[in-house]
């Protein structure tokens, strides 16, 4: 069985914006199933003129690039995550980035694992117990 993957905000930023690096080498392996929220689209819109700056790419190189991308992710509703999950999720978060709580939330409800690239986030949730992270090796 092929281990469940929750790609954050910053994951999907690092592959957009660099044409080299681990994570896109690991988004496009065939042996992980990659998840994340939908509140990735609202990151991905929210910060659309940056992600144009850094990377000197034009809106449709921009666009062909999340559409390859996405493709290979399975977004899952907020909602459909039970509240009591994202409660806990919250509590988690709370004191460092409320805004990465779908993402934990989204990781303990499929059983999954967190891929972050946010060391202030990892180091938080190991202290608070949350010890289910993706380590590239």
């Amino acid at each position: 069985m092929k281990p469940k993957v929750i790609i954050d905000t910053n994951i999907l930023f690092s592959v957009l914006l660099s044409k080299e690096n681990r994570y896109k080498f690991i988004l496009f392996s065939k042996h992980i199933e990659f998840y994340t929220c939908n509140f990735l689209f609202v990151e991905i819109f929210k910060h659309k003129d940056k992600i144009q700056n850094i990377s000197n790419l034009n809106e449709d190189e921009i666009l062909s690039q999340l559409e390859t991308i996405l493709s290979k992710i399975t977004f899952i509703k907020e909602e459909l995550i039970p509240k009591e999950i994202f409660n806990k999720a919250y509590l988690l978060t709370k004191d460092i980035d409320e805004k990465d709580t779908p993402f934990v939330a989204l990781s303990t409800f499929l059983n999954g694992l967190l891929l972050t690239g946010d060391k202030k986030l990892k180091n938080h949730l190991k202290q608070k117990g949350f010890n289910n992270f993706y380590e590239l090796g």
